[in-house]
């Protein structure tokens, strides 16, 4: 099973409504938005992160027209983390291909929160962006670069359930 069959199918067997379409491959948002269509969809920018010790993977996601400090985000993680009681984030650097595979089983250029569907021991923790909880229709690569699925914010969130990871809202921007 391709990794776009994969996400399709765990969606349809928890009968999560989704729309998508293909188009060429779009690694970089740059790339990917010359072939998004105006769907009304928030698209999203999906970035996966390590932290210093290499025992802990953050998921990031947001509005894919904003770019993200790294040291201001390494601030805000570390503060909601540790007003949870979980330990602080340290110093974040990029994820390598290699964890990007093990844990969300994608390659660079196709990350986004259908990766945790391979995240069985959900040992990704994701943050998404409080602008996106407004929004209502979100769009992600189905684990493939070359196809965008829509899914409405209701929906995402019982994605979210099914796929049991832990996630939260948080400002990035």
């Amino acid at each position: 099973m391709t990794r776009e069959e994969t996400v399709l199918d765990f969606l349809n067997q928890h009968d999560i409504p989704y729309s998508i379409y293909h188009h060429p491959e779009g690694k970089t948002i740059a790339e990917a938005k010359q072939w998004w269509k105006d769907d009304g969809s928030v698209h999203c920018k999906n970035l996966f992160f390590r932290n210093h010790k290499g025992n802990k993977h953050y998921l990031v996601c947001f509005h894919c027209d904003h770019d993200l400090d790294i040291h201001d985000l390494e601030h805000r993680l570390k503060e909601s983390l540790v007003s949870q009681g979980l330990p602080s984030c340290g110093k974040l650097s990029f994820a390598s291909p290699e964890r990007m595979m093990r844990y969300l089983g994608l390659e660079p250029g196709s990350v986004s929160p259908f990766g945790l569907i391979n995240d069985t021991e959900h040992h990704v923790h994701l943050f998404l962006d409080e602008t996106l909880r407004d929004a209502s229709l979100l769009s992600f690569h189905p684990n493939d670069c070359r196809g965008t699925v829509v899914i409405s914010n209701e929906d995402f969130h019982r994605y979210l359930a099914a796929v049991g990871n832990i996630y939260e809202y948080i400002k990035l921007y």
